[in-house]
């Protein structure tokens, strides 16, 4: 009695530079030549080198995270509430002038984060404002309170120059925060694009 061997069927070669038709003469054979197997051990080094990088990558953007002070996440939450506001306002002219320009736009406060750090994240209390306005004009506030009066009303700029509760962010509100506005602006900017 003799055991007939099954003939093995053809592979295609692994190696992405040369593809080509083999029988294997050995088990788990993947290459149809020792030069294949020398290339293939290259690219396999190489997404290896990648693989680890990414990893590296992310472990240093978690540490990174962890160090960050509620000061840092409290700039991370303007710099996405910021861009919501001129993300929102795109369409409109400069709060304080009324004209639109090709220079640089930024969310100008009315009532300043400085004075009134209880209004920073407030849409009522930021708009679209050019950077001559809010930079060399100290945000033309006259002109802005003008513009202000006629987009919200005299009740909600009361509303805005009366006092206000002090308050004090916790790192996960400022996070929840800044991610919030994050997906607001894409949003818009998909809007925008259709």
């Amino acid at each position: 009695m003799t055991i007939e061997r099954k003939q093995p069927k053809p592979k295609t070669c692994k190696n992405p530079a040369c593809r080509a038709s083999f029988v294997p003469q050995r088990l788990g054979q993947a290459v149809c030549s020792p030069k294949c197997a020398l290339a293939t051990v290259e690219a396999q080094k190489a997404k290896e080198k990648k693989s680890l990088a990414h990893v590296e990558r992310r472990d240093i953007k978690v540490r990174k995270e962890a160090l960050k002070t509620r000061a840092d996440h409290l700039k991370d939450t303007q710099v996405a509430f910021n861009a919501w506001v001129r993300a929102r306002d795109a369409d409109l002219p400069c709060i304080s002038c009324g004209r639109h320009h090709e220079g640089q736009y930024h969310a100008g406060h009315y009532r300043t984060v400085g004075a009134n750090p209880e209004l920073r994240f407030e849409p009522l209390n930021a708009w679209k404002q050019c950077a001559p306005c809010n930079n060399h004009l100290s945000g033309n506030l006259i002109n802005y309170r003008i513009s202000l009066l006629q987009r919200i009303g005299e009740e909600k700029v009361a509303w805005l120059e009366g006092p206000h509760e002090a308050k004090k962010y916790t790192v996960d509100e400022l996070k929840a925060m800044a991610a919030d506005y994050r997906a607001k602006t894409r949003e818009l900017k998909k809007g925008q694009a259709a």
